[in-house]
């Protein structure tokens, strides 16, 4: 997995580039729950970012309560 190539599919769809990895990961997230990407490639994403310290929005909230 590279860091680069997730990060031009987030640029070419976004037209713009990702602010933090956070927002990336919400991007790949977004792509599975439409239906966009399938379980294998979104749980090896899911898993590349989160080793690299992505925390999705979603999760967020649980830090801070």
């Amino acid at each position: 997995m590279q860091m680069n190539k997730l990060i031009s599919v987030y640029v070419t769809e976004k037209e713009q580039t990702p602010d933090t990895i956070h927002m990336l990961l919400d991007f790949y997230q977004c792509k599975y729950v439409s239906g966009k990407m399938d379980i294998y490639e979104y749980k090896t994403i899911l898993g590349f970012l989160t080793g690299r310290g992505a925390v999705s929005s979603h999760d967020y909230s649980q830090y801070m309560s």
